[in-house]
């Protein structure tokens, strides 16, 4: 499962952080990083981007870049 696929009020660990070069700096700079815990607070009113909460901050990120980070087994919960 990816980040772009857990529903709103969902909690997951990331597994893995995909993308490849500028990409994927960006997301790791950002803080998603393996083993971070994340929640997907909410959803713009189309859908795109949707608001994140890790790290004791809130992030918004697009579904187009959310589909990079793969979240653990049993995500969702």
């Amino acid at each position: 499962m990816t980040l772009a696929q857990l529903p709103v009020g969902c909690s997951a660990r990331i597994a893995r952080v995909g993308g490849e070069g500028a990409l994927r700096r960006r997301l790791l700079d950002m803080g998603l990083t393996p083993r971070t815990q994340i929640t997907v607070r909410k959803t713009a009113p189309m859908g795109d981007p949707i608001v994140l909460h890790l790290r004791g901050y809130e992030l918004t990120l697009r579904l187009e870049d959310a589909a990079n980070i793969e979240l653990e087994e049993g995500a969702g919960v």
